[in-house]
């Protein structure tokens, strides 16, 4: 490992995994002793379209010839930023037809959470427990996961935790709740899908009481799981959709879109009641007008389905116990963290990238890039089930 990569890079982890990138293309990482590693991560769901596709890489390297950064978010009319939210809401639900760009995942629920408070006049919040929606402040707030928080507290007040899946929780949603915000399939906690069409009654409980859905697509959206977002694989139209990882086709950006009657609100009383610099921002923006395009134009989408399919298939073994999620979200679960540590770093060494969930210490990490080739799958599989005889065999010995 790079010693100034330890030295000089604030760090995430004690025993980060260290490798030395040299390039990328399409499916494949490289280190700088050109070893090539098959990647089933893609950037943890963010490089939808591979490395390098080029049309991303076009998109962007017209826009640089451009102009770049011209003025702070909402203020000049920027092409790229027009045309993609415009494109966005030609494929929403009518209600869903004005966005807000900015940087990332975890500062579009900041801007999601203030937009409810804003529209509702409430203060109380409702997540659910094992949700992970960001790290700053007001998305740790809303964070299921207490051993993530305890050192950063105190954190934001009056928010409140239901159990995903639970439909007795649903009375928590109350006249006080300004939102409650869901992940259409909790990713941190396990890859876990709703079920008993649980996303519908938390709708109509909202609806009961004037509450709002937000749902969290930051991870299940942009084709990830066969639709365009998640919550449309299960027949339920939020409030405030908020969106980031695979948007950018690998470039780092986040939105959070609701009606424009609602998202008009954060123009006055006060004005600039959410502001970015760089949300926006044209080469951004391009990127991520790229990668819609792409995705709504092919067979991508529709392909998820069937890679899914193809998966299940080969991940069959005795160390596995299921496979979960959807699509190319998927979760192959051992009966221990011990196990799915072994896979993911033994899997490394072969050259093959996976990796682990936030709070479920038994689930191996499986979302490739979309683009993804049935032949890297059954390659990538093999590897799996190799290193996992492997692993058989020593616990019978």
């Amino acid at each position: 490992m790079n010693p100034d990569f330890i030295k000089y890079q604030a760090q995430t982890s004690p025993y980060p995994l260290g490798m030395e990138v040299s390039h990328a293309i399409g499916s494949y990482i490289y280190d700088t002793n050109d070893k090539k590693y098959l990647d089933f991560v893609a950037g943890v769901s963010a490089c939808t379209l591979g490395h390098q596709h080029p049309r991303v890489n076009q998109a962007i390297k017209d826009q640089l010839d451009k102009y770049s950064h011209v003025m702070v978010y909402g203020e000049y009319s920027q092409s790229p930023a027009v045309q993609y939210c415009k494109l966005m809401a030609s494929l929403l639900p009518e209600s869903l037809n004005k966005t807000y760009l900015v940087n990332s995942g975890t500062e579009a629920i900041e801007g999601s959470l203030k937009l409810a408070k804003r529209v509702t006049g409430r203060s109380q919040l409702i997540s659910c427990h094992n949700a992970y929606h960001g790290n700053t402040m007001g998305s740790m707030s809303v964070m299921g996961f207490e051993e993530r928080k305890q050192a950063f507290r105190p954190l934001l007040p009056d928010v409140d935790f239901i159990t995903f899946n639970n439909e007795e929780d649903l009375q928590k949603i109350t006249t006080r709740t300004a939102a409650i915000l869901l992940e259409t399939i909790q990713g941190g906690a396990g890859f876990i899908q709703p079920e008993n069409n649980f996303l519908q009654k938390v709708r109509k409980r909202c609806d009961e009481v004037g509450a709002l859905m937000i749902v969290d697509e930051i991870q299940p959206g942009f084709g990830r799981t066969g639709k365009l977002f998640g919550f449309q694989n299960y027949d339920v139209v939020p409030d405030i959709v908020v969106m980031g990882k695979g948007m950018g086709g690998g470039m780092p950006v986040g939105a959070f879109t609701a009606s424009a009657e609602k998202m008009d609100l954060l123009t006055e009383n006060p004005k600039l009641g959410h502001i970015t610099t760089f949300g926006g921002h044209p080469v951004i923006a391009s990127a991520c007008l790229a990668t819609l395009q792409e995705l709504t134009e092919t067979n991508l989408m529709a392909e998820t389905l069937e890679k899914e399919k193809l998966f299940r298939s080969l991940l069959v073994h005795p160390l596995i116990t299921e496979v979960r999620g959807k699509g190319l979200m998927l979760a192959a679960m051992t009966e221990s963290a011990d196990i799915t540590n072994e896979v993911i770093l033994t899997c490394q060494d072969r050259g093959l990238i996976l990796f682990w969930l936030l709070f479920e210490g038994c689930a191996i990490r499986i979302t490739p890039p979309l683009t993804i080739s049935e032949d890297e799958i059954r390659e990538g599989c093999a590897i799996i089930l190799d290193v996992m005889d492997e692993i058989m065999k020593k616990k019978n010995n």
